[in-house]
């Protein structure tokens, strides 16, 4: 039988949610530079420029805050 999901869980589903989702975006921004055989320091930028955006968009969709914190 299934109980009730505690306030914990919930905010436990939700942060791991939004890490995962600036992750994907941060990847997905590296991997699109792959196309263009960059170099090791474009990759890294590109990563981490996605890993920015991704942030900002959680941001904007979750307008409570990031969430890190219980």
């Amino acid at each position: 039988m299934v109980g009730p999901v505690s306030q914990e869980e919930r905010l436990t589903a939700s942060r791991r949610i939004k890490i995962g989702f600036i992750v994907l975006v941060g990847l997905s921004a590296g991997l699109i530079t792959l196309q263009g055989e960059p170099s090791l320091l474009t990759f890294a930028l590109a990563v981490c420029a996605g890993l920015v955006v991704g942030t900002v968009v959680v941001w904007l969709a979750f307008p409570r805050g990031l969430g890190f914190r219980s």
